[in-house]
């Protein structure tokens, strides 16, 4: 029994080395000795907070800027032109389409005048259902409901299925769109829809666009246990996304999603370090490796990778996202605690210091001289 006790005390000692001084002075380590350029990673002096990722090619910021110019001044043309050049690219036609409520949630003139002028279209029909939703979230808050004050509670509860009635006719404009469909998931939680009524909303999105992002993302916070699913659901959702994510598509990027909703729920590590677990990442990685470097997603996305394979204690792979990651630390992950960059800091070189990487031996060298 004695000798029994003493393992076990050992056992538990050493758990607790691992659990506080380990992390101390790694992140010793990594205040008083890393150099990121080690790593091959962005010195610290080129980190930049302001953004997750580099912002937007020059021309489609220009252009973006000239459709809302044009609409605020009354030119409709200009922004229905804008949404149809993306033809049936379904991802890119709803990011253009949300462009359009952020425009028209400034001055929706020029969406009436082309609403009247163009009643058959589909697509201005969705961005005024969009922006009903979007000024319904405006006037509920983002408080829990016991603190939303009665009158406000009223108004958005009537404003979202009088948004979910203007997309059902918006859809009824282009069977083909799944826009109008997007925003009736977007509207479902709200609208306190239960599971009976809410899969038919998503079975009419998935069918026109099985892999739409914006989509998928909407559909995960339903299922979420904050408002009408569970742990169990939202995970199972997410996997599946990550089953049937076609390549160059974000959509393996819901499991990460759903990791930061359930940490969230838990105050604490989003699962287990299990093998499934470590897996599971593999596969996200792998799949996002095949997106596009300017998808508008993917840099958000691999900072949450990043950050959930270093809670799994998948060191090399995160230090190898740290490195695509670059110099934008402007994330979510890193804005928890205060300082993105320190925290960003942290991350990256807990990673290198406990990857197995050895530093570049040439600038080793160099930076042992400089001392």
């Amino acid at each position: 029994m004695t000798i029994f006790l003493a393992t076990a005390l050992g056992v538990f000692l050493i758990g607790l080395h691992r659990l506080f001084l380990g992390p101390r002075r790694t992140a010793r380590w990594v205040r008083e000795h890393f150099v990121a350029t080690d790593y091959d990673l962005v010195p610290r002096a080129l980190l930049d907070p302001r953004r997750p990722g580099p912002p937007p090619a020059a021309y489609r910021i220009e252009e973006m800027q000239a459709v809302a110019d044009a609409a605020w001044k009354g030119d409709w043309r200009a922004a229905e032109a804008y949404v149809e050049a993306a033809g049936r690219d379904w991802d890119e036609r709803w990011s253009r389409t949300e462009l359009l409520q952020q425009v028209a949630g400034d001055d929706d003139e020029w969406l009436e005048a082309w609403r009247t002028a163009r009643p058959e279209n589909c697509d201005a029909a969705t961005v005024r259902a969009g922006l009903m939703v979007h000024q319904a979230w405006e006037i509920r808050g983002s408080e829990y409901a016991d603190k939303v004050p009665r009158e406000r509670m009223a108004r958005f509860k009537a404003m979202l299925p009088a948004a979910i009635t203007e997309a059902r006719k918006a859809a009824l404009l282009d069977p083909e769109n799944p826009g109008p469909w997007v925003v009736m998931v977007t509207a479902a939680r709200g609208a306190q829809y239960d599971h009976d009524q809410f899969q038919p909303l998503w079975d009419g999105l998935a069918s026109r666009a099985p892999h739409h992002y914006s989509g998928h993302w909407q559909a995960l916070q339903y299922w979420c246990a904050k408002w009408f699913g569970n742990d169990r659901l939202m995970m199972h959702f997410a996997e599946q996304a990550v089953r049937k994510a076609p390549e160059g598509s974000p959509l393996a990027g819901m499991y990460l999603h759903a990791l930061e909703e359930r940490a969230k729920r838990h105050d604490g590590p989003a699962q287990p370090v299990t093998r499934a677990a470590k897996k599971r990442l593999e596969e996200v990685a792998a799949s996002l490796a095949e997106v596009a470097p300017d998808n508008e997603h993917l840099p958000a996305l691999r900072h949450l990778l990043a950050h959930h394979m270093l809670r799994a204690r998948m060191h090399a792979p995160a230090l190898e996202q740290f490195r695509l990651i670059g110099p934008w630390c402007g994330a979510e992950p890193w804005r928890k605690g205060g300082d993105p960059v320190v925290a960003f800091e942290l991350a990256r070189g807990t990673a290198a210091k406990l990857s197995g990487v050895a530093p570049s031996a040439t600038v080793t060298t160099t930076h042992r001289i400089g001392h």
